[in-house]
Parts: C-alpha cells; structure tokens; sequence
C-alpha cells in the first residue's frame, strides 16, 4: 500500500465512511487523472498527490451523509469536485455536474468515461442559461459566489422540497444574515485538514 492510498484509507476511516477496494482504486485513479491533466488545463493549483488526496478526495466525501433525494446537480463543478468522488460512493443517485470552462468540462468527460461512472453526466454551460428538464432534489456547490447571490442563480434548479448545499470555508455570518430562507449550518470535520471547513444547508427556496 503506497502513501497516498494508506492517507485516504485512514481518512475515510476517520469520517466513519465504509469503502471497498474497488472505490479506493476509482478515488485515486482520479486523483491520477487530475494529475496527468493538470499541466495542460490547469485543472488546479494543488500539484502533490497527498495534498490532493486530503483537499480533493477526502474533502468532498466529507459531506457524503449530507447528499438528498436521487437526483442532484453540481453547479461550478471545476474539475469534478466534489460530485466524482462522491458519485463513487453513491451510485443510487444520478449526478449533474455543471460548468461554463470548456477546458474543464472535457476533463470530466473524459473521468466519467475512464472511471465507469454512468451515473454521472456533464453540461458545458453557465448557471443561469441552463434550463433542467424536472428540478433537482439536491444542489450543491463549492460556494462560488455569495450565499444570496447562489440562491439566486440556482433557484430555478431546485424542487419545491429540494435543498441547496453550499460548501464554505469559514463560516459566512453576514452572507447568513442576508438569507431569506432557513438555513442550517453543519460544521464539517476534514481529517488531515486544520482549516475551518462548514456547510450551509438553505431549505425552502420557492416562494
């Protein structure tokens, strides 16, 4: 067992994850791809694998138990974060990924294919121009913009009892003083990770 692999074992150990060999295997072929893509899309900053490990798999696995309904869609997914890692994980549920870099979206195209994912697809397009065919159970993003300013540019994706997951580093009080919904903030834990990581979960969007 190489570094890496024992890093994220140990860390889905500590977030009470159960796995197998076979999702650990598709975690860190990911991560592999990420790195072979990385020097001509610039897919992200983040070079070494133990780092990416920590900050691209076992931080977006960390919200697993947060996840509702069967179908979600992941707004300003870059290069597949966190819904790749997570589809791994639930293959009951059909992903949505989105985003408007060209470079990116090919990227993801090419993970879904050589990770075996089929229950995950990805649109090139901005927030605000896609139109769904039926409304999502669950929209999530790693929070692009102001908590106001995401709901919205996502109002229109979510169903009538839906939710909006924002991931966010600290926590945003005066982005959650804005909010004209209910909001529930969940801190989230990240092994190996000492920055303050949360979520805020905002229920009943539609007026």
């Amino acid at each position: 067992m190489n570094s890496e692999e024992k890093l994220l074992r140990d860390g889905l150990n500590a977030l009470n994850i159960p796995t197998d060999d076979d999702k650990v295997t598709k975690l860190l072929a990911f991560i592999a791809l990420i790195e072979k893509w990385n020097k001509a899309y610039n897919l992200t900053a983040i070079r070494r694998r133990d780092e990416m490990v920590n900050l691209h798999l076992l931080d977006s696995v960390a919200i697993l138990t947060y996840l509702e309904g069967k179908r979600m869609i992941d707004v300003g997914t870059g290069a597949g974060l966190p819904s790749i890692p997570l589809s791994i994980f639930r293959s009951d549920i059909e992903f949505q990924l989105l985003d408007s870099n060209a470079k990116k979206t090919r990227f993801v195209q090419q993970a879904i294919l050589e990770l075996k994912l089929p229950n995950v697809k990805i649109t090139h397009s901005r927030v605000e121009d896609f139109e769904p065919e039926q409304p999502f159970d669950t929209v999530l993003t790693r929070a692009f913009a102001s908590l106001p300013e995401i709901i919205d540019l996502t109002r229109h994706l979510i169903s009538e009892n839906g939710v909006l997951l924002c991931m966010k580093g600290q926590t945003p009080e005066e982005e959650l003083a804005a909010v004209n919904a209910k909001t529930t903030l969940i801190s989230i834990n990240v092994p190996h990770i000492e920055a303050e990581r949360c979520l805020v979960k905002i229920t009943h969007l539609k007026n």
